[in-house]
């Protein structure tokens, strides 16, 4: 944080008035939900984007990242808050001002932000949401706006929506911006509605192994995976008043699915169905501190994604199997799959040697090294303190 002070000094010439925080995050369990009308519960991280700011007296944006130093500072005018391709990084911070002002939050003058992050690159534990949620906070406190953190998750999604072009959901967002230390948030994407579910983490480390596997597939997966659910829901709803499938309980879908004519679509609104009801069971299970039960839910959840949802991939499956080999409580991937992230419940005395051990299995399966971080559940996006 020191370090970061001191690079503001040093590139915009003068000290900075406040320190900002906002932390990267992980689902825990519920992939591939959200869009079918399900839960997700996702926690914020210890690791994620610091921010130091100053407002100006024109109507210059300055912005400037220690993480992408050869890029040097961005600028840009309140005026003129514009797309563009080269500003690469600061598209992110610039769309959550657009969206400010689009809305009639009152930003009168030009500000001066830098930027470090410490959440590892590619390792889709969220850095643009993380880079918006700082960047909101950072407006609301220098501008004395009365807004609530719930509409800053909203604005912020809504950069990266249709400034940035990038169609994600609300969860990324949402758990940056309302994660509580030691609790994951039981989400419905399409209400908002959030329960707080305490997570007691006394004896066990949250580990989150990169695959370092490209994500090629992803995007053309994803959408083809969603046109399926889709059919799936259109054909149950010929019998069935329900307005998503995660309306459905497991024994509603199995009378049912008789409906559903292409085998695949079936195999896809499955993997909706159970997964969404494991991340409502997940919450009960947390809340009696049954970790046991939680992790064969992960585990679970990972069978289906492979098996019904089929987004895994060969490199996401070694790593999960690696780790289920050397005592995980329960290990999935996490994200939209086909490369990306695993996260794991491991007990703290067996941290280093289960880092090994996967990194070597893995090896061995992919011919890729993995790369691993041991996080902490934290606190959302706030301000830290005021350096003036």
């Amino acid at each position: 944080m020191r370090e970061l002070e001191h690079v503001f000094n040093e590139k915009f010439g003068t000290k900075g008035e406040a320190a900002f925080f906002a932390p990267g995050r992980v689902n825990l369990i519920g992939e591939h939900t959200d869009y079918n009308g399900g839960h997700v519960f996702p926690c914020a991280l210890s690791v994620g984007t610091y921010a130091v700011a100053r407002k100006r007296n024109d109507d210059v944006v300055r912005l400037y990242s220690m993480n992408f130093k050869n890029l040097g500072i961005i600028e840009s005018s309140l005026s003129n808050l514009a797309y563009v391709d080269q500003h690469d990084w600061a598209n992110y911070p610039k769309g959550v001002i657009a969206m400010f002002n689009q809305v009639g939050y009152t930003i009168p003058t030009g500000v001066d932000i830098a930027f470090y992050g410490n959440i590892p690159n590619g390792a889709g534990l969220s850095s643009s949401a993380s880079i918006e949620l700082v960047t909101s906070v950072v407006l609301k406190d220098l501008f004395q706006l009365s807004i609530e953190m719930v509409e800053m998750v909203q604005l912020s999604q809504r950069a990266e929506n249709e400034f940035v072009g990038v169609n994600c959901g609300i969860m990324d967002q949402f758990a940056i911006g309302m994660g509580k230390r030691d609790h994951a948030l039981l989400l419905n994407c399409d209400t908002l509605e959030y329960k707080e579910t305490p997570i007691t983490l006394s004896h066990q480390s949250l580990i989150i192994a990169n695959t370092n596997k490209r994500r090629g597939l992803a995007d053309s997966k994803y959408n083809e995976r969603r046109k399926q659910c889709e059919e799936a829901l259109i054909a149950l709803q010929k019998k069935l008043a329900i307005a998503s499938l995660g309306d459905l309980t497991e024994e509603e879908f199995e009378a049912n699915k008789h409906l559903i004519q292409d085998p695949l679509a079936q195999k896809r609104a499955r993997h909706a169905v159970y997964e969404n009801r494991r991340t409502m069971k997940a919450v009960n299970y947390l809340n009696d501190g049954d970790m046991e039960s939680f992790g064969r839910l992960m585990n679970e959840s990972h069978v289906s994604l492979r098996d019904d949802y089929e987004v895994t991939g060969q490199e996401l499956d070694a790593m999960v199997e690696a780790a289920w080999e050397e005592g995980a409580i329960g290990s999935r991937m996490t994200g939209a799959g086909f490369g990306g992230c695993t996260i794991s419940i491991v007990d703290n005395e067996k941290v280093d040697q289960f880092i090994a051990n996967v990194g070597e299995l893995y090896k061995k399966q992919s011919n890729l090294e993995a790369s691993f971080y041991v996080v902490e559940i934290g606190d959302g996006a706030r301000k830290m303190e005021n350096l003036q």
